[in-house]
């Protein structure tokens, strides 16, 4: 990544951490990081290596870490993903949540939640939703989306529409959250739906 700046009393700049280091069977114990640039001022010519140790332990750091490292090890054992099979029922979408098997453990799907335009919850109320035994390859549990919310505004702006916090746990541990995403399709197919239900234009 390449930025220039100009001369400020203070440019904030975006600094990406990167992929975690992620450890099979446990979350991993959060490092000291530095953040590494390489600056060239005026008319030189060779950048020169600046680095900046981040504070430690990050708040910030420790959360993005704990929360993909979390989302790695229910991945370990199983892909959780919606089904490609939507129907609408009155005014809500009913379609599945599938869990299929990836690596040793029962896999617990405990809760979905909704995100900032959807409301979905399991067709059939209870904890678990979904059990995917640690002999089966694959289970799904019927779901249901409603709208969140109707103004234009929302769907305008639409970016964490579809990032649904899933929490699950392996052989009943900790329950982790994993984000599950419909297929660009399905997306559009839910966009049309919430439009319709909410009495705005589809086009």
């Amino acid at each position: 990544m390449e930025i220039t700046v100009k001369k400020t009393e203070r440019t904030d700049l975006p600094i990406p951490f990167g992929k975690a280091n992620c450890t099979p069977g446990r979350l991993p114990d959060v490092q000291p990081a530095t953040v590494v640039a390489h600056v060239r001022v005026g008319a030189e010519q060779e950048p020169r290596k600046v680095t900046f140790e981040i504070p430690h332990p990050d708040p910030l750091l420790t959360r993005l870490l704990h929360d993909e490292c979390s989302e790695h090890l229910i991945k370990l054992a199983a892909d959780i993903a919606f089904g490609p099979e939507w129907k609408r029922v009155g005014d809500a979408m009913h379609g599945t949540l599938v869990l299929t098997r990836r690596g040793e453990g029962a896999v617990t799907v405990h809760r979905i939640d909704g995100t900032t335009h959807y409301i979905a919850a399991p067709v059939t109320e209870g904890d678990p939703i979904a059990e995917l035994d640690a002999a089966a390859p694959s289970i799904a549990a019927e779901i249901r989306l409603t709208p969140g919310r109707c103004d234009p505004h929302a769907f305008a702006e639409a970016k964490k529409a579809f990032l649904f916090p899933v929490r699950a746990s392996v052989d009943r541990g900790e329950q982790r959250v994993v984000i599950v995403s419909p297929p660009k399709d399905v997306q559009d197919r839910l966009i049309h739906y919430a439009l319709d239900v909410c009495g705005l234009p589809t086009s």
